[in-house]
C-alpha cells in the first residue's frame, strides 16, 4: 500500500493505492487530527465518524489487469509509473501559499517521489492511521465499489504479483525429481518382493529353475513364458534364448525341465501365476521408464550435478534436502554427511568417530579410492557437489560444462591421491569452464597447461623485475631465462622418476642452481641485508 499526505493551507490530501486504481482522498483539520492522535485511532473504526474526516477528491481506476500488474511492480521497486505521475500532477494541488509536504508510508517510494516532483517528504505522524481508515472503509469511500468486487481485484492481483515475484519455471520443478526418486525406491523394493513370491510360487512346479537363472526379472519372463513345463521342447528353445540371452543357458532350461522333480500344477494355477509374473515384468519395465525420466529431469533441473556424481545420487541428495534450493545453502560440510544423520548423533552422543560420508557414498569416487583416502575424497567430493548444486539452482541456462569439469576435478584429486601427480587449481578449471560455457568450444588439457605455466612464469617475472631494478641485479631476460631452465629439469625429474623420489630430485635441482648462479650471490646478499634492513625500521 502506499499512501502519499500533502498539506496546504488546512488541508491534507491522502492518495491510497488500491488493486482497482488510485483514489485521492481531503482530509479536513489537520492541526487537530495531529494533536489528538488517540482519538483519531478510535474515530478510524467508524465509518459516520471516519466520512466526517475523509472525502473522495479524485478516483483513477486501472484499464486492466495488467496495468495493475505494471503500476504495483513500479511501487514495490520504487519507481514512479506514468498513471501515478499523470494523477497527481492533474489532481493533487501542487502550488499555493504553503509548500506542499507529502507523506509517505513507504521511504523507498517517497524518495522517488521527491526527486520527481521536487517536494518535502514525511513519513512519520498521522499518515499511518489516515491510510488504515482509508484501507478499511474503502469500498464505502468509493461510490460503485463493492466490498466483493474490490476484494476479487486484490485476490487476483495479488495472484498475479506472487507469479511474477517467483518466477515459475515448468522445467526447473524439483518436486518431480523428489517424487521419482521416492518411487523409484519403492519400484525396487516391491519388484524384489514380488519376484521373491513368484520365485517361491513357481518353485513348487518347476525348482531347478532357480539354480539356472539368477535375475528376478528375466526369472519372471521365463514363468511367463514356460507355464507348463511339460510342455517345453526343442521349438521352444529359440524364443528361450530370446529371454535368457544365452544358448547354453537355454539348453540348460530345457533339460532341466526334462528331470524336474517339481510337482504338478493344475491349469487354473497356472494362470494365477502367469498373471502375477506378468504384472512384475511390466514393473521392471515402467521401472526403467521411469529410470530414463529422472535421467532428463535431472539434466533439466541440476545437470551439473547430475554429471558430477550421476543422476540417482544427485536426486537422492535433493530428495533429503528436500529441494534444490535447500541443498544449494547447505554447506560442504554437511553435504558430506546427509543422509547419515544418525550415525552422526550417536557418534556424538558416544565421543565416538563421526560418520565421513552419507549419500555421496554411493558415487564411484568413494568406492574407487583407497581405504585411507575415503574419508579425504569424500570431503573433496562434498565440497564440488555444492558448487555444483548452487550454479544449477542459482543459473538462468542449464549447462553440465560445470558439472564435467568438477568431475574432471575429482577424477584429477584421485590420482593425485594415488600417483602424487598435482592437479590443476580449481581457478583456472573454473576459468576454462566459464569460457568454454561462453563459447561453447573445449580446449585441449595440453593448451590449458601451457596457458597455465606461460601465466605463472610471467607473475614471477613481474614480481621479481622490481628488487632487480632497484639493486642493479641482472636483467629480466636472464632470470627468466634460468627461470625456464630450472623448471625443466624439474619437469624432466617428474618424468624420469616414480613418484616416490619426486621430492628427492627436486631438492636436488634447488642444490644445483645455487652452484650455476654463484657469481650473483653478492647480489642476493645484499638484498637480504636491504630487508632486514627495512623490517627493522
Amino acid at each position: 500500500m502506499l499512501i502519499l499526505v500533502s498539506l496546504l493551507q488546512v488541508l491534507l490530501h491522502v492518495l491510497f493505492e488500491h488493486a482497482a486504481g488510485y483514489a485521492l482522498f481531503t482530509v479536513k483539520e489537520v492541526e487537530e487530527i495531529g494533536m489528538l492522535l488517540p482519538q483519531v485511532e478510535e474515530s478510524v473504526l467508524s465509518l459516520g465518524k471516519f466520512n466526517s474526516m475523509v472525502s473522495l477528491a479524485a478516483f483513477f481506476p486501472f484499464k486492466s489487469a495488467q496495468a495493475a500488474l505494471e503500476n504495483m511492480n513500479a511501487i514495490s521497486e520504487g519507481v514512479v509509473h506514468a498513471d501515478l505521475k499523470l494523477f497527481l500532477e492533474t489532481n493533487l494541488p501542487l502550488s499555493g501559499k504553503k509548500k506542499a509536504v507529502l507523506g509517505v508510508s513507504d521511504a523507498k517510494i517517497g524518495a522517488a517521489l521527491q526527486e520527481e516532483f521536487t517536494i518535502s517528504i514525511q513519513t512519520v505522524g498521522v499518515v499511518a492511521e489516515i491510510g488504515r481508515g482509508v484501507r478499511l472503509h474503502f469500498h464505502s469511500l468509493v461510490k460503485g465499489l463493492t466490498g466483493q468486487a474490490a476484494s476479487k481485484a486484490q485476490l487476483g492481483l495479488g495472484h498475479s504479483y506472487s507469479r511474477a515475484k517467483v518466477k515459475f519455471n515448468v522445467n526447473r520443478v524439483d518436486n518431480m525429481i523428489i517424487q521419482s526418486i521416492a518411487l523409484l525406491d519403492q519400484l525396487d523394493k516391491d519388484i524384489n518382493t514380488f519376484s521373491m513370491r513368484v520365485r517361491e510360487w513357481y518353485g513348487y512346479h518347476f525348482p531347478e529353475l532357480v539354480k539356472v537363472v539368477s535375475d528376478n526379472s528375466m526369472y519372471c519372463k521365463l514363468a511367463q513364458l514356460i507355464g507348463n513345463r511339460k510342455e517345453l521342447s526343442e521349438e521352444s528353445l529359440e524364443s528361450l534364448e530370446e529371454v535368457v540371452m544365452d544358448s547354453a543357458k537355454a539348453q540348460a532350461i530345457l533339460d532341466a525341465s526334462r528331470s524336474s522333480m517339481g510337482m504338478d500344477i493344475s491349469p487354473i494355477d497356472l494362470i494365477n501365476i502367469e498373471r502375477f509374473s506378468d504384472r512384475v515384468v511390466s514393473l521392471a519395465a515402467y521401472r526403467l521408464e521411469l529410470q530414463e525420466y529422472l535421467r532428463s529431469k535431472m539434466s533439466q533441473v541440476a545437470p551439473n550435478l547430475a554429471a558430477l556424481i550421476g543422476e540417482v545420487v544427485g536426486a537422492r541428495l535433493i530428495s533429503h534436502a528436500g529441494s534444490l534450493t535447500n541443498l544449494a545453502k547447505y554447506p560442504a560440510s554437511t553435504v558430506q554427511i546427509l543422509g547419515a544423520e544418525k550415525a552422526l548423533f550417536r557418534a556424538l552422543k558416544t565421543r565416538g568417530n563421526t560418520p565421513k560420508y552419507g549419500l555421496i557414498f554411493h558415487s564411484t569416487f568413494i568406492g574407487r579410492a583407497a581405504a585411507k583416502n575415503k574419508g579425504r575424497i569424500s570431503r573433496y567430493l562434498a565440497n564440488k557437489c555444492t558448487i555444483a548444486s548452487r550454479i544449477d539452482c542459482f543459473s538462468e541456462v542449464p549447462t553440465s560444462v560445470f558439472g564435467d569439469k568438477l568431475r574432471g576435478q575429482v577424477e584429477e584429486r584421485l590420482s593425485f591421491y594415488e600417483t602424487g601427480e598435482v592437479p590443476r587449481k580449481n581457478v583456472d578449471v573454473m576459468k576454462d569452464a566459464v569460457k568454454e560455457a561462453e563459447n561453447g568450444e573445449a580446449e585441449t588439457p595440453v593448451v590449458k597447461k601451457k596457458k597455465k605455466k606461460d601465466t605463472a612464469e610471467e607473475m614471477e617475472v613481474q614480481t621479481e623485475e622490481t628488487p632487480a631494478a632497484e639493486n642493479g641485479a641482472d636483467t629480466p631476460a636472464k632470470k627468466k631465462k634460468k627461470k625456464i631452465k630450472a623448471e625443466e629439469e624439474e619437469v624432466a625429474a617428474e618424468e624420469t622418476e616414480p613418484a616416490a623420489k619426486k621430492k628427492k630430485r627436486k631438492s636436488e635441482a634447488v642444490e644445483a642452481e645455487p652452484e650455476e648462479e654463484a657469481p650473483e650471490t653478492p647480489v642476493t646478499e645484499k638484498k637480504k641485508k636491504k630487508k632486514r634492513k627495512e623490517a627493522a625500521e
